[in-house]
């Protein structure tokens, strides 16, 4: 006896690996358009890295002006005295007898 396919078994061999392809494709052509790493999320990084590149700016501001008083500070090649005199009145809580205080509200 000879056996054979039934056509729904012949359907199935011919159209399975088509539709495992297309399922395939649809996955990978969704991520790249809509997934979290797609074409859609690619303007909401654009704004999340112009953000960080002006806190960036800021930052590297703060460390260059940060940078300059410690090398005005450096005991090598001498301390700014301006710099020592304003840090020890801040710390000592002391002004000089010509100097006018305004007081502000915080």
């Amino acid at each position: 006896m000879s056996r054979t396919a039934s056509p729904m078994q012949t359907l199935l061999r011919r159209a399975g690996v088509p539709t495992l392809a297309l399922i395939a494709i649809g996955f990978f052509a969704y991520n790249a358009a809509l997934g979290p790493t797609g074409l859609a999320a690619a303007k909401d990084f654009k704004v999340e890295l112009e953000q960080k590149k002006v806190e960036f700016a800021a930052l590297e501001k703060r460390r260059a002006e940060l940078k300059n008083r410690v090398d005005l500070l450096d005991p090598k090649r001498g301390a700014d005295p301006d710099l020592v005199d304003e840090m020890a009145r801040k710390q000592l809580n002391v002004v000089r007898p010509d100097e006018v205080i305004i007081p502000l509200k915080k």
